[in-house]
């Protein structure tokens, strides 16, 4: 990757930082665009309101053309929990009703969905992890007639597997289910063509992958969906025309900006436009192919070392998180320690030790990470 795009990120001054998949350092550019943006309230108040919103929609755009939908289809949320919870409890679940997912979900595309099971007595069926990886089919042999919603994460965040999102999604359209996608573990790292993959609906956020400011979460809904969620929580601007005070009795907005009830982090959009337009024109797919090339070299570096490979390297199936647990008994939590003390940064996710480099990442952080891996 080039290196000026390496340049742009000061953390890589100091440490080999392999964590994206938790919080992605911000470039150079994202924090002086929030800074430019907090000078200009100091300085003018609201003066410039109306461009913080232009900024904000400008950023929803870049977000859109990432995930291949339209602007109106995109809200902006706190954080993905915020986004699949309100998918969650938007629908009109009945006694009887099935929910199809994954084990070993992140909680945060797990919880909303217990929460309905325990609520309308919904089944979940919840197709088991089996060394790093998920067969397709058994999920898919989990879809029937009552299932009201596949819920699956683009990339799974404790092993790295990528689900295959078009046959899963193809699949739950057979049987009128909605499919649900966590994307937070790839939006940003690859690209997606929601509408081609038949994803309905979505939510993300953009401190991971996204290089960007935390507390900016993104949801989706394709007309399908919107069609079968209400709005779960909504406030003065999600309605048509949010600046007519007098009509309280207005309709909601007919898309996804709907979900956005109130005014947003205005400074914290200014760095998020920065980052994804990094992102944007670096391009997703040169991303996802340099992130293959140097998650495989990491883990050809793994190979022959006393670390056991969880994630699968299977074509279709492999990502830019990379997990491993070591054969001679210590710890994540003691390796991280390890690392950390060293200036090498990686996550300790349960038993299993975590490694995700991102585009300004390059090969020597990786011999660096080698060098300082307790064996």
């Amino acid at each position: 990757m080039d290196q000026a795009i390496r340049k742009l990120f000061p953390a890589t001054e100091r440490f080999a930082y392999l964590n994206s998949a938790a919080v992605s350092p911000m470039p150079q550019t994202a924090i002086d665009a929030v800074t430019t943006q907090l000078n200009d309230v100091a300085r003018y108040g609201s003066e410039h309101y109306p461009e913080w919103i232009k900024t904000k929609n400008r950023a929803r755009a870049l977000v859109a053309g990432m995930l291949g939908v339209g602007d109106e289809q995109v809200a902006f949320m706190r954080n993905t929990s915020d986004g699949i919870a309100a998918i969650a409890a938007g629908l009109d679940w009945k006694a009887g009703d099935n929910i199809a997912t994954l084990g070993r979900e992140f909680p945060a595309n797990f919880y909303p969905w217990r929460n309905v099971r325990d609520e309308h007595g919904v089944e979940m069926r919840i197709v088991p992890e089996r060394d790093g990886r998920y067969e397709i089919d058994e999920l898919i042999a989990a879809i029937d007639g009552k299932t009201k919603v596949v819920a699956v994460s683009a990339v799974q965040f404790g092993s790295g597997f990528r689900a295959d999102l078009e046959r899963i999604g193809k699949a739950a359209r057979e049987h009128d289910a909605l499919f649900v996608v966590d994307v937070i573990q790839g939006l940003g790292a690859m690209g997606f063509d929601l509408p081609a993959q038949y994803v309905d609906a979505a939510a993300g956020a953009s401190h991971k992958w996204l290089s960007a400011p935390e507390g900016m979460g993104v949801m989706y809904l394709s007309d399908r969906a919107r069609d079968r969620i209400k709005p779960a929580f909504v406030g003065w601007i999600s309605v048509e025309t949010p600046w007519d005070f007098d009509d309280l009795e207005q309709p909601f907005k007919p898309n996804a900006l709907a979900w956005e009830s109130g005014t947003g982090t205005s400074s914290l959009f200014y760095g998020l436009e920065q980052s994804l337009k990094l992102l944007t024109e670096t391009g997703l797919t040169k991303i996802d192919a340099y992130l293959d090339e140097l998650s495989t070299y990491l883990c050809e570096r793994l190979a022959d070392t006393n670390y056991h490979l969880i994630s699968s390297r299977e074509r279709g199936e492999r990502s830019a998180i990379v997990c491993v647990k070591h054969r001679g008994g210590l710890t994540s939590q003691e390796i991280y320690e390890a690392l950390r003390e060293r200036d090498v940064i990686v996550s300790a996710r349960g038993d299993r030790l975590r490694f995700s480099p991102h585009f300004y990442n390059n090969k020597e952080d990786i011999d660096r990470l080698m060098e300082a891996l307790p064996d």
